[in-house]
């Protein structure tokens, strides 16, 4: 045993849920980012300005989604040069089988193949053939037993999230907002999560709204302590900059999560914004508006569709209070009465 343990070590094969469901996932999410999230911005971009070199440039970009989460993950993984090439075609092969659900299988395979690619790794004179090998089978040959029910799985669980929200907008609407944004919040990726369950429609609007909320609160609960610098970085970047804080105040989290128990069911049962463009979009929030893109694109795949007549002014008004003004509206009104409270003190909430 402690020979095995010192073979894994030295093979840097870490078996952890941080390394596996944190960094990996994280990962995966940057990924989609550069390929499906960006390749739908760029094509939605092209329609709208008749541009059809857009058009096709976002269709390639999205149809590599596979290929990138896999690659992502190797990445994150440590993996070495022979097994992240290799993971190119594990990850087009296990989101092709997967179906909807293809990032979860993608995750799950992935990981697997990528750790065994390592341990093979250098181990032999004939490296060049024996690492794509055992990496490409091990992976193809896991996509084919498992990829398909797993995507039925990650699909099923949205396709019943979504449901649920339809059937219970109020409940669901909380639920769904405080989850997803403390997930974006978390060393987690809300993004991944939304993108394998394909959290769209009502729930994928609730999913905006949290991010939102927790991205939008801090940055402007803490504008005080981080100026205009921390309004951006937080306000179009990530909440994530807040963990530290987190870790040492708990407290400083109360105000934009109470914010997102607001705004997502004003999401789902006022204005009923519905996320129907790219899944991944409704766990982004406000990191670079790619949120704000997700709801315009769905808006615009509805009138193509025929289920929505036009883009009315209830919809923007919608999108701006839900968005922008009702997160940092209602989590400065929080911070202060925290501050009066005196749970939240002086620099508590400021960025290192």
């Amino acid at each position: 045993m402690e020979k095995l343990k010192q073979f894994l070590h030295r093979k840097n094969v870490v078996i952890s849920a941080q390394r596996y469901f944190i960094d990996a996932m994280s990962a995966m999410a940057q990924g989609l980012f550069a390929s499906l999230l960006i390749g739908t911005i760029i094509k939605t971009a092209g329609e709208q300005f008749d541009l059809a070199m857009l058009v096709e440039i976002g269709k390639y970009a999205q149809s590599m989604s596979g290929p990138a989460m896999a690659c992502a993950i190797g990445y994150a993984l440590s993996a070495p040069p022979l097994v992240l090439f290799s993971l190119i075609t594990v990850g087009h092969t296990a989101n092709a089988l997967g179906g909807t659900g293809g990032p979860l299988a993608v995750l799950l395979i992935a990981i697997v193949a990528a750790e065994l690619g390592k341990i093979v790794s250098k181990e032999t004179k004939v490296d060049i053939l024996v690492t794509p090998l055992v990496t490409i089978i091990c992976g193809v040959g896991l996509s084919y037993l498992i990829a398909a029910p797993i995507g039925s799985a990650a699909d099923s669980v949205g396709t019943l999230i979504c449901w649920a929200t339809e059937q219970a907008p109020f409940l669901m609407g909380v639920v769904i907002a405080v989850v997803m944004g403390m997930a974006l919040t978390l060393p987690i990726s809300s993004a991944a999560i939304c993108h394998a369950l394909g959290l769209t429609g009502l729930a994928g609007g609730a999913a905006v709204a949290g991010c939102c909320a927790q991205m939008i609160g801090f940055a402007a609960m803490s504008y005080k302590e981080n100026g205009v610098g921390g309004l951006v970085s937080q306000g179009l970047g990530t909440s994530m900059l807040q963990m530290g804080n987190i870790i040492k105040n708990p407290r400083i989290w109360i105000a934009p999560t109470l914010a997102s128990a607001i705004t997502g069911p004003l999401a789902t049962c006022v204005f009923r914004m519905q996320m129907n463009g790219a899944a991944i979009a409704s766990g982004m929030g406000t990191c670079g508006l790619v949120g704000q893109i997700g709801v315009y694109t769905g808006w615009l795949n509805d009138i193509a569709a025929g289920t929505k007549a036009a883009i009315t002014g209830l919809d923007w008004l919608g999108m701006l209070l839900i968005c922008f003004v009702l997160p940092a509206v209602l989590s400065i009104i929080f911070c202060q009465i925290e501050r009066k409270l005196g749970w939240i003190k002086e620099d508590d909430l400021k960025l290192q």
